[in-house]
């Protein structure tokens, strides 16, 4: 049964929260705006793309991302003013231990953790669909890619010398079929291909093809042909953020497929679903040593405790860039990289909710 003082903290939790996510929302549209408003204008963005496709999405994105780091703000923010307001001594005065001070912390950082967990697995991938569709769009660089290779399931090998996003068109396309022996089933090659968008039919141009059979090949080429294979263009030339607009299950099979094709990708996108889940998690964490590090007044008042909460911020984020680079080009486990920092931090959380409660 939540007293007086829980309702009070958590009434004081979530509208610091709010109000802070709404102050930093709005000051990076207003940078955002200031740095792509004339690309907006080139490209003529409607009023309606600009504010409902992108913006609203916009905010979703980049909000429910720094979630957990406005939380921790919010909550050094409001407890530092409580304290320095005297509101807290009258509750250590009253009797109530730190543990039971903290419960109502926990009980609204429980509920942005989950409202942060179904968002980011659920909710943001779609809503991603559409930020980076107007992206492309609008001011996005054409997407191009050189020196594809690739290794399809069912023993396919994919290459091609060039792909331009602009005309939609590969050059010096080949495609070898083997068998599970090891031996070449077919092979074909095209001087540029065109897959059709949406689909998986392909059109090649200057095209050669061998079937290889017993006792003699089979040859075919020509000027054009249409033909289907098992994959689209979109599987290939794709950006780095593509993982951001696919749900959960969605993501999982990407990464199961881009694994069978021995894609470099893998951590990239490993990292991406994992952190899904550890950064709601990091609010936990920090909501602890946010209320460990601001629930005693200081002489330095409430800045001070806002400076040690943006330097705790700073190595946080520190911690989880390195280990990201080092499941990239290292080769670390994308689930320990995502991790670590909120295992070495929880530690920290410890040893602070402990001084706390002394």
């Amino acid at each position: 049964m939540l007293k007086i003082i829980d309702k009070y903290i958590i009434k004081k939790f979530l509208t610091t929260f709010f109000f802070m996510m709404g102050v930093i929302m709005i000051l990076a549209m207003v940078f955002d705006i200031a740095e792509k408003l004339g690309e907006f204008i080139e490209n003529d963005a409607t009023f309606y793309e600009v504010v409902v496709e992108y913006y609203i999405n916009f905010i979703l994105f980049y909000g429910n991302m720094f979630s957990s780091m406005i939380i921790f703000v919010s909550v050094i923010w409001f407890t530092a003013k409580m304290a320095q307001d005297t509101e807290i001594i009258p509750i250590w005065n009253s009797g109530r231990k730190f543990g039971r001070f903290v419960r109502p912390y926990m009980i609204a950082a429980t509920l942005l953790m989950l409202t942060s967990l179904a968002f980011n697995h659920f909710i943001i991938p779609h809503s991603n669909k559409v930020r980076l569709s107007f992206e492309d769009k609008f001011y996005r660089n054409t997407i191009s890619v050189q020196d594809y290779h690739a290794e399809f399931p069912n023993n396919e090998i994919v290459y091609f010398k060039s792909y331009n996003g602009e005309n939609n068109t590969v050059t010096n396309f080949t495609i070898e079929k083997w068998n599970g022996k090891g031996e070449l089933v077919s092979f074909i090659k095209a001087g540029s291909a065109v897959n059709i968008p949406g689909e998986k039919k392909w059109v090649l141009n200057n095209y050669y093809q061998r079937i290889v059979g017993y006792p003699n090949d089979k040859i075919i080429q020509g000027p054009t042909t249409d033909t289907t294979f098992q994959f689209s263009i979109d599987e290939m030339a794709t950006r780095e953020n593509i993982a951001e607009a696919m749900d959960y299950f969605a993501l999982r099979e990407f990464i199961q497929r881009e694994r069978e094709k021995g894609s470099t990708m893998v951590p990239t996108y490993e990292i991406e679903l994992y952190q899904r889940s550890s950064y709601p998690f990091a609010t936990y964490i920090l909501t602890i040593i946010g209320v460990a590090v601001a629930s005693r007044k200081k002489r330095g008042g409430v800045g001070i405790n806002i400076a040690i909460g943006l330097l705790i911020i700073f190595i946080y984020i520190f911690a989880m860039k390195v280990t990201t680079v080092a499941a990239i080009n290292v080769g670390l486990p994308a689930y320990f990289a995502v991790w670590v920092p909120n295992i070495l931090f929880a530690g920290v959380a410890y040893l602070l909710y402990r001084k706390a409660k002394a």
